[in-house]
């Protein structure tokens, strides 16, 4: 069996190799108030920078990020302010929103940051040549980068420099990670392709894409056998999260510690049948068209004015009607705990 670590190059960074006084009478301006867009500010604050919010007239969040505390401008007047410029919207907005607003505004030695790498690394977005452009990325969602930060943990951030005009890029980005908290976790050292490319296929092959077709067509295959569509919502999509948390917390051996041997003996025989070579080809073809650019392209087009992301809503809408779903409205109603932290009302 092949040992991976063998790429196990890139150094992590930890608290004591951060120093957040590469902050102190700096700027930071946030663009955008989201889920990530919040944590960051409220969690930099807390630390004793100096934060600001840029968003759109007329957001919605405007208003509770005024009540949060924060000055809050639009993105063109924020990045003027700013002497570090973090970008939190979402990839198929942050060209225009770079363009219009933000790099008009430059000024030399400033830095721009992301959290993801897409649109640096697709050549959406290109910086002038004096300014810093740099990427923190937590691993985990706004919430719990804040709640973990609220006590006095962290959540693991990418750290990576794409372009270092000051010569302290890196230094400053790894002030930032610490200021959210992420060097109480530990920073790992990438690039921005790798970020991009591993992320975007995490994403679609394994963590939404593999995982809700996994469950889906589970849950498809007992139905269609006959069996009651609650007992197969239960089996194949509700207990999803009781292993993925065993798997979080130890790992694979200590899911299966945790499991019956029957379910243990099944793994093993079945998971090859299921997850197959010719998965796993598709898996790779998955990956050609992250690197190539094809579903950048692709994602972009139809995200565009002239696409008018009629793929997407269209997508979106079938899945939506899906059994799994409708059934799973009706199953989640027994939940004691339904109402709570509920992401959308159905």
């Amino acid at each position: 069996m092949k040992d991976y670590r063998e790429n196990m190059k890139a150094p992590i960074y930890y608290q004591s190799d951060c120093n957040l006084s590469l902050l102190d009478g700096k700027t930071i301006a946030i663009i955008g108030y989201g889920s990530q867009g919040h944590a960051h500010a409220l969690n930099l604050k807390e630390s004793g920078c100096n934060v600001i919010i840029g968003l759109y007239e007329g957001s919605k969040s405007w208003a509770k990020a005024e009540a949060q505390g924060f000055k809050v401008y639009t993105a063109a007047e924020a990045t003027k302010q700013a002497d570090i410029i973090m970008i939190l919207i979402n990839d198929e907005k942050q060209a225009a929103l770079y363009k219009n607003d933000i790099e008009p505004n430059l000024e030399a030695g400033n830095m721009i940051m992301f959290a993801h790498g897409f649109n640096v690394h697709f050549g959406c977005i290109k910086a002038p040549a004096n300014v810093d452009v740099t990427m923190v990325a937590p691993k985990g969602p706004g919430h719990t980068v804040r709640s973990e930060y609220q006590v006095g943990k962290g959540v693991p951030c990418l750290v990576a420099v794409e372009q270092d005009a000051t010569g302290q890029a890196k230094d400053i980005a790894l002030a930032y990670a610490l200021g959210i908290g992420g060097a109480r976790a530990g920073v790992l050292e990438t690039t921005f392709r790798t970020e991009t490319e591993t992320d975007l296929f995490g994403e679609q092959a394994v963590l939404c894409g593999g995982v809700c077709a996994l469950m889906q067509a589970g849950f498809e295959t007992l139905c269609e056998a006959g069996y009651d569509p609650r007992n197969a919502y239960f089996e194949c999509i509700h207990e999803m999260k009781l292993i993925v948390d065993l798997i979080y917390q130890s790992g694979f051996a200590g899911m299966r510690y945790s499991i019956s041997n029957t379910a243990e003996f099944g793994d093993y025989i079945t998971g090859p049948k299921v997850i197959t070579d010719e998965t796993k080809k598709a898996m790779k073809q998955v990956l050609t068209d992250i690197q190539d650019g094809t579903f950048a392209k692709n994602f972009l087009l139809d995200m565009s004015d002239a696409g008018a992301q009629v793929h997407f809503k269209a997508m979106r809408k079938l899945a939506a009607e899906v059994p799994a779903e409708t059934i799973g409205e009706e199953v989640r109603k027994l939940y004691s705990w339904s109402d709570e932290d509920k992401l959308i009302n159905n």
